[in-house]
């Protein structure tokens, strides 16, 4: 069991690709800022955009996970989401992609992980 107890915190081959890119175009525009060179942080400016795109690219290749719980077989980092391919429901990265992506994802019903339950008055 981690610190944080029995969850899913969503580690992916996306998230940790991206936030690696974007912790080091932070630190190269952050060295640049401190060494006055303009070079320095257009490159590192670059780097959190491309680590940004790159996430997307991966979670739309498979690499990231949808919204909400995974099933505790699935908690691996390296586990691919097969879903990706048609696109996942209520995903603002999958919408973006457009055609039929955005159609498949938007003609399934929601997952129950994120239905929410229904009022009961009490």
């Amino acid at each position: 069991m981690s610190a944080h107890g029995h969850v899913d915190m969503g580690h992916t081959v996306a998230g940790w690709t991206g936030t690696a890119l974007a912790v080091l175009g932070s630190a190269v525009a952050g060295a640049g800022l401190c060494l006055s060179s303009g070079p320095a942080l257009w490159l590192g400016l670059a780097l959190v955009a491309a680590a940004g795109l790159a996430t997307w690219l991966l979670h739309l290749a498979g690499w990231g996970k949808p919204s909400g719980p995974r099933p505790e077989a699935e908690w691996d980092w390296r586990v691919r989401d097969t879903a990706a391919h048609g696109g996942h429901t209520d995903c603002l990265g999958c919408r973006m992609s457009g055609g039929r992506r955005a159609a498949a994802a938007a003609g399934r019903p929601r997952s129950a992980a994120l239905t929410p339950a229904p009022d009961t008055g009490a």
